[in-house]
């Protein structure tokens, strides 16, 4: 156990406590069993490390540990927790819990069997947390971490600090909103940075080998995280990635499954099964009208890539603008929002609100009639009216 505790300290020294991100303080950390899920890349260790450098005075009451570490080939977690406990630990961190064969199962030995003992632990946006073979359902309270939003990247890039809006704080007062920050900040440039290279915390490490980083990235994610999770053999795997391929060169892409199943070489169930992964994955943005009830098996009306940046890392040319706008709208929208496909416009938000995206030229005449309808407008500061700035919707988290 000494390598793992060697291993805690050193990134617990390299972890900076600047800045938090959006999630850190909805977490009830207090609670004796708490699940981070989330797409990798997000920043899920990093939160584990900063609560532990942020809250224990006495930082051996703590311990992370990955799940994927080669101590774990001659050990168990339930070895590890009875030597932590038996030297006084009180919080265990588990990173990776996708990594180790039947962790639901341990992890609720170890719950049952040391009832003083607190478990946080991260995996997969994949994983299964309610539905795996060791019932956590009655014992953990997940969270799913999303990527950065323009707010927080603004944030960390020490560019400016405001608290998240709501979205009916951002219809009925964008013109306020919008005038207090630009007379802070130059807006725009931000926004197109952000697009680019925002998404994703680790950009801050190399924004010149970003793309590449994000690359790899994917390739980790569906080579390693997905069969880890689901047990897709390695021929299907391949088939994942040449459709998402697919669907990158065609977003926005309204699925033909008999084209997909030529394209792929694969059967629908299996086309529906795999675009099911790719949005476990955090890799596309599945969207369907709000009259349907959207399953595993269900095919979507409209998918997008998950966000922005991945629109530039899978691209092999230019990246259209209005696709651009979309990808930014429904990926910032639908971490506390319903969004669905439109009969008129382009997005449903919460079944209620009705949005077409453009640039500054987009009028209303697609959803002129339409209550509670909006244009959220790109390369504009301030807007007016139902006219509100695109960038102002990066604001809700």
């Amino acid at each position: 156990m000494e390598a793992l505790q060697n291993h805690y300290y050193r990134l617990l020294h390299a972890t900076k406590t600047t800045h938090f991100r959006y999630l850190y303080k909805q977490i009830r950390w207090h609670n004796r069993l708490v699940a981070i899920v989330g797409a990798r890349g997000t920043g899920k260790t990093t939160l584990m490390l900063q609560h532990i450098k942020a809250t224990f005075p006495d930082k051996s009451k703590a311990l992370y540990a990955s799940l994927d570490n080669i101590w774990f080939s001659q050990n168990t977690l339930l070895d590890l927790a009875e030597k932590f406990h038996a030297y006084g630990g009180t919080h265990l961190f588990l990173d990776e819990v996708h990594k180790y064969p039947n962790w639901s199962i341990e992890v609720k030995n170890v719950y049952d069997s040391f009832p003083d003992l607190h478990v946080v632990f991260t995996g997969s946006s994949m994983l299964k947390i309610y539905s795996s073979e060791g019932d956590l359902s009655r014992r953990a309270i997940s969270y799913s971490l999303a990527g950065l939003s323009f707010r927080e990247f603004l944030l960390f890039e020490n560019k400016l600090e405001v608290i998240p809006l709501a979205l009916e704080e951002i219809l009925t007062d964008h013109v306020e909103f919008a005038s207090e920050i630009t007379a802070e900040i130059k807006i725009l440039p931000e926004f197109k940075r952000y697009l680019k290279h925002g998404y994703y915390p680790f950009y801050k490490e190399d924004i010149a080998s970003y793309p590449m980083r994000l690359q790899n990235a994917i390739n980790i994610i569906l080579e390693n995280d997905l069969p880890a999770v689901e047990h897709v053999e390695y021929l299907s795997v391949q088939k994942i990635k040449k459709m998402l391929m697919v669907v990158a060169s065609m977003v926005p892409f309204t699925p033909n499954i008999v084209n997909l199943s030529s394209e792929i070489e694969t059967g629908r169930n299996a086309i529906v099964k795999y675009l099911d992964y790719l949005q476990k994955a955090g890799l596309i943005l599945s969207l369907s009208s709000p009259k349907k009830n959207m399953g595993s098996m269900s095919k979507p009306d409209k998918i997008y890539l998950n966000n922005s940046n991945l629109l530039y890392a899978l691209s092999d040319s230019s990246v259209n603008a209005g696709t651009l706008r979309e990808t930014f709208f429904a990926n910032q929208l639908s971490v506390n929002h319903a969004v669905n496909t439109a009969m008129q416009g382009d997005f449903t938000v919460d079944k209620k609100y009705v949005f077409e995206v453009g640039g500054k030229g987009k009028g209303f005449k697609q959803i002129r009639d339409i209550k509670d309808s909006y244009v959220a407008t790109d390369d504009i500061e301030i807007g007016y009216g139902c006219k509100i700035p695109l960038w102002l919707f990066g604001m809700t988290y």
